[in-house]
């Protein structure tokens, strides 16, 4: 191979060692990228953030909260039973829950306060932040009808949550820890629990 040859060759040699490394490189952002973008938002029950030391026969955290029938308060409720449910807009659990709350809702309406409370900072859309709103198309959306409440700081979340979407919790009548569970709960087991609070 002449010098001619050989210098026409090289610049053709160092454009591929380029192209492929350059390749590489943006092959490596592309998937540092996606990686990034999956881990953003829980996308099930178990990958709910919090998991508070709650068990049955502790006493019940107190809670507040401006629900959309006024203010509530645990400690300053007036005696009956409490089914507190933690949920997040954009989980699926949590939608299909809705018409097991309503049901219970109507069936203990006097006798149970049942409270719902957003618990989850991602909003219903599952990429932004949860507000308020969110928490307002949820209820509309599901046909809520009973007292359900946005908490900005996830402060019930933090004393309640267990670890999944939905938590739900019966606090009985001397404010303790009657049951506690995640995911979707059927009818009858919540009215068993409750019945036995009552």
């Amino acid at each position: 191979m002449s010098r001619v040859q050989r210098r026409q060759a090289a610049p053709s040699m160092d454009r591929r060692k380029l192209i492929l490394y350059g390749s590489l490189g943006l092959i490596a952002i592309i998937a540092i990228v996606a990686v990034a973008l999956a881990s953003r938002v829980p996308k099930a029950a178990s990958d709910a953030p919090v998991y508070a030391k709650l068990q049955v026969g502790d006493a019940a955290p107190r809670f507040a909260a401006a629900t959309t029938a006024g203010p509530f308060d645990s400690a300053t409720a007036d005696g009956k039973p409490i089914l507190l449910e933690v949920f997040a807009t954009w989980c699926p659990h949590c939608q299909h829950e809705t018409s097991v709350l309503n049901d219970l809702y109507k069936q203990y309406n006097g006798k149970v306060d049942i409270v719902a409370v957003s618990g989850s900072n991602v909003g219903m859309d599952s990429n932004s932040a949860e507000t308020q709103a969110d928490v307002m198309n949820f209820a509309q959306q599901f046909s809520v009808k009973y007292p359900i409440a946005y908490d900005a700081n996830l402060d019930v979340a933090k004393k309640f949550l267990q670890g999944g979407y939905p938590t739900i919790v019966v606090i009985d009548k001397a404010r303790k820890v009657a049951y506690v569970d995640s995911g979707e709960i059927d009818k009858a087991t919540l009215a068993k629990h409750l019945n036995a609070a009552l």
